[in-house]
């Protein structure tokens, strides 16, 4: 079984103007729950990643650093997770129930060497 990492992905102002309820966060948090825990129950899930901040500093060449992650780009990388699948067809369809295509997110799913 091959692995393979699903980064999710949101737009930078969806995600700086994100303002919800507290019952709106505990069931958005029930949603990505409920979705890595069928993940893991089918024996798929190889890590959890962090969440990620949606603030940082980006290293360019030349000792370049600019502010803010993905600055010249409309979205932001968020979180990720790694699963265990067959194919890529496999994954794919696997990060075909991620609620952040909810949210008009995004999922990229890589292969991971190995």
């Amino acid at each position: 079984m091959k692995e393979f990492m699903l980064l999710f992905r949101q737009s930078q102002s969806d995600v700086m103007n994100y303002h919800a309820t507290a019952e709106e966060m505990q069931a958005n948090q029930k949603k990505w729950g409920d979705w890595v825990g069928s993940i893991e129950s089918r024996g798929k899930l190889a890590s959890n990643g962090p969440a990620l901040a949606p603030i940082g500093k980006v290293l360019k060449p030349g000792g370049e650093i600019i502010d803010g992650p993905f600055v010249e780009v409309k979205e932001m990388l968020w979180n990720s997770i790694t699963i265990k699948a067959d194919s890529l067809e496999e994954a794919v369809s696997i990060a075909k129930d991620c609620p952040a295509l909810n949210v008009d997110g995004s999922v990229e799913v890589r292969p991971v060497f190995s």
